[in-house]
């Protein structure tokens, strides 16, 4: 199978991946679980995606759809369309599968999926992170994760409209 091959297909519509996630889990393996808009991917995210990964066997990420994306951060976004954004986070080795929701939140995604962890940046506080009900409740945990001071996709995008 030719590299690119490989990496459109770590790019899977919720209900195929939960039936991956399905016979997996049920081998006892366990899936983390984060989102985000990764409109410019930089080494914050990087950092922050790769630590992800080393908190479970699989790592899964919920992208925002190019709508989404508009409705949350206004109409000069996304900067790249949601299928580069996707393919682009789908080539990392750390990250095993990339689906998309087009939500504002994707509450209806993590319910859905069933996550083993659910994370997000340590600028959230662990019990107002969309879906720690449903991944507690289940005897899933909820875990936060520092940032790279410095780095955010809205900073360079300040950066370059200021040139």
């Amino acid at each position: 199978m030719k590299h690119l091959e490989i990496i459109k297909n770590k790019i899977l519509s919720p209900e195929e991946l939960r039936s991956i996630m399905e016979v997996k889990q049920s081998e006892g393996k366990t899936f983390a679980f984060s989102n985000g808009c990764f409109d410019l991917v930089h080494q914050g995210h990087i950092d922050y995606l790769s630590k992800s990964r080393d908190l479970a066997d699989y790592l899964v990420i919920g992208l925002n759809t190019d709508s989404s994306v508009r409705r949350l951060k206004g109409p000069r976004r996304p900067i790249n369309d949601q299928y580069s954004r996707a393919l682009m986070l789908a080539s990392f080795l750390f990250i095993d599968y990339v689906v998309m929701f087009d939500e504002d939140t994707p509450y209806n995604l993590i319910k859905t999926l069933q996550p083993d962890v659910l994370i997000k940046g340590s600028d959230y506080k662990v019990e107002d992170i969309v879906g720690y009900d449903i991944v507690t409740e289940r005897g899933g945990k909820v875990v936060t994760l520092d940032f790279i001071p410095g780095f955010s996709t809205t900073l360079i995008e300040k950066r370059i409209r200021e040139e």
